[in-house]
């Protein structure tokens, strides 16, 4: 297994997971010359992706996808709530709809989706199961129910979100209802939930932890890698932690 954060935050996300026969990239955020070149980057081909995965509807996950999608023309996974909410213009995409909850199987992969709370239509996170590993995704989301924590179990590979400093989010340049929404239970992990999750909640399995959308205004890799390493000693864990730096593509990470 392969796997590499090209590029996550406010901004832009994307990230590129293989099995080495199937290919996906989960969200497209990215700009077509902005994801081809990140790709390359780590000696893989735009071309050679048999599938793309998305989320959410909202821009920094989808905003280069519909001309990704014309370029490729492969098929795009997205909840049938989630798929109106896609300008497509004149193009007709390859469109697999599904309902959150669902369990898809995309080449070596099975992948099951599962409900997160956030200000979005129908998001959704993933745990997916390829060559007996599993890798779970979930940003973008408020807090983590139970449900969640379900979904995460048994995860070898977790990508999770620390989006915020709570004290740098309050006295940041926000506006306030902005930064309301950013604190709900339908906005954003701070570092500090994060922390809890991993304390509390993150199963053993877990090899390797990616932090990802790291807000640019109201936190820091280093401040985000501190509260979630001294999380992982208190639990005598030796997991590799990864901070996805906003906008950055991430070191690749072999299971």
């Amino acid at each position: 297994m392969k796997f590499c954060v090209l590029s996550s935050g406010s901004t832009a996300n994307s990230t590129f997971v293989s099995s080495g026969r199937t290919r996906l990239l989960i969200d497209a955020g990215l700009s077509r010359r902005e994801l081809f070149a990140r790709l390359a980057a780590i000696g893989e081909r735009a071309e050679a992706l048999d599938a793309i995965l998305i989320t959410h509807e909202h821009t920094d996950h989808v905003g280069g996808l519909v001309v990704l999608a014309r370029k490729l023309d492969i098929p795009i996974y997205m909840t049938h709530r989630t798929a109106p909410a896609v300008a497509w213009d004149d193009y007709t995409p390859k469109l697999v709809t599904f309902q959150a909850g669902m369990r898809l199987s995309v080449g070596d992969f099975e992948i099951d989706s599962f409900t997160v709370p956030h200000d979005a239509i129908d998001p959704v996170g993933f745990s997916m199961h390829a060559e007996g590993l599993k890798i779970g995704i979930v940003t973008d989301l408020g807090y983590v129910p139970d449900s969640i924590k379900y979904h995460l179990r048994g995860a070898h590979l977790l990508v999770l979100e620390s989006n915020h400093d709570l004290e740098m989010l309050k006295v940041g340049p926000y506006p306030w209802w902005v930064k309301q929404r950013v604190m709900g239970r339908h906005g954003h992990l701070s570092n500090e939930n994060a922390s809890d999750f991993i304390r509390q909640d993150m199963d053993a399995t877990v090899v390797a932890l990616i932090l990802a959308h790291l807000s640019a205004h109201n936190n820091h890799p280093e401040l985000a890698r501190l509260v979630a390493k001294q999380a992982l000693n208190e639990r005598g864990m030796a997991t590799r932690l990864v901070v996805a730096e906003h906008g950055k593509q991430t070191e690749v990470i072999e299971l």
